[in-house]
Parts: structure tokens; sequence; C-alpha cells
């Protein structure tokens, strides 16, 4: 009998928590209203120095937000924060722990500092292929949110355990409710043997400065040159 592969990419929950925390899914479902709802070129802005075109017409943009998964916030958390930022205080009502605290000198030196770290505790176990991992990042290019989560990479053809994430609270002093479902981490799996790559440094030849060239005002007509151009490469 044959056996189906292994997915690339698990999420896995206690059988007591499905249907109950939120679930994770794919992040070109998260776009945020703003992004949505704006034109890809607004005629309102046209004039002799602006091509009226908008963030909606940069692939690039767009396609950091699409890529990989969102894992949201499993349940809803409270969060206060006083002293500039110095002191930061949770609490939620779901049965399981959603927040927990983390000690300043555990990133002593880091910019952000005073403010101290803190954990979102995360109830998905991720799991991919072997020879997978996962970079974690805040939700690219979205709406700025009160807490900022840290970025890291983990092995998780091996790590079949919660990945808590840390995280800065970013916001002024105040009350804040983080909603249930709220986008908070973005997952963007990889091999790991595709990032072992040598890098050459050199000038470029005349042909590649012609090429770069042809790009570059082929870019700017506006015609969805580098959609066709570089979806046709994949």
């Amino acid at each position: 009998m044959f056996r189906r592969p292994r997915p690339i990419l698990e999420f896995l929950c206690r059988p007591e928590d499905e249907g109950v925390i939120a679930p994770p899914f794919p992040a070109r479902k998260a776009l945020p209203d703003w992004f949505r709802k704006l034109p890809a070129i607004d005629q309102a802005e046209l004039g002799p120095r602006s091509n009226g075109l908008t963030v909606k017409r940069c692939l690039p943009f767009l396609d950091a937000m699409a890529t990989g998964w969102i894992i949201p916030l499993a349940a809803t958390v409270r969060l206060k924060i006083v002293k500039d930022g110095a002191q930061v205080e949770t609490g939620w009502e779901f049965d399981r722990t959603m927040a927990s605290n983390h000690l300043p000198y555990q990133i002593k030196g880091h910019p952000a500092q005073p403010r101290p770290p803190g954990k979102i505790h995360n109830h998905w176990v991720v799991r991919t292929r072997p020879g997978w991992s996962c970079l974690f990042v805040p939700p690219l290019n979205r709406d700025p949110a009160p807490i900022t989560v840290l970025s890291g990479v983990v092995d998780t053809d091996a790590y079949a355990s919660p990945i808590h994430f840390p995280y800065i609270a970013t916001a002024p002093d105040g009350l804040y409710t983080l909603e249930k479902g709220m986008p908070l981490v973005q997952v963007i799996p990889f091999r790991r043997a595709d990032t072992l790559v040598d890098a050459v440094l050199r000038a470029e030849t005349p042909g590649e400065a012609r090429e770069r060239e042809r790009i570059r005002r082929a870019t700017q007509t506006a015609d969805g040159w580098y959609r066709r151009e570089a979806r046709a490469t994949r």
C-alpha cells in the first residue's frame, strides 16, 4: 500500500481545544480592510508628478502579506500598560494560560527597553516535514497592534510542542483588549537546504546593466509587467 506523503505544514491542537480556540488560516485571507478598500489607481492623485498608483499595485507588498499562514490569538487577552511601558499587566477569562512575563535582563540592551518582554502562549503545535523549518514574524504590512511579537526560526520538524511567542508591548500607556482571532504571528515554512546558498559580489556586466534598465522602465509603465514576469518564473 502507498502512504500519503506527510503534509509540509500541520497545525495540531488538543482534542478539547478544537472548535474552541481560534484556528490558524492562510495569510492571504487576512488582508486588512484598508488594503481591500484601496483602489489600484487613485485618479484624484493623478498629476504631473504622480502616476496615481497606490500600494495595491505593488506585488511585493501584497506577496509579503499573503505568504504563509497566520496563527491568531487563541482567546481574548486584556492588556494594561503603565509607567511609560515599563510595566505590563495581563488578564484573561480562558481556562488556559494566555500570557506570562519574561524578565528584563533577558533582552538587556534591546532598543525596546525599559519596556519588558512578555510571552503570549500559543496552543497550536506547528509541525513540518523533515528538513523544513518555520520563520515566525509579526504579521507583515498590517495594522499596528498594541504588541509586537519578536521574530524567530524554529526547526518544526523536530520541535513538536507549542511555541510561545515573546512580545514587546509597544502601545502608549492604557488599557487594551486583544481580541480572540487577532492576527498574532505569520508563519512562513521553508526548507533549510534552500537557505544554504553561496553569494557572489561583483560588478554587473554591460548586458546585465541593459537588462536592469529595461526592467526598471517596463515596471514604470504600470501595465502589470512585474506581475506577469515574476509569476511566470514560479
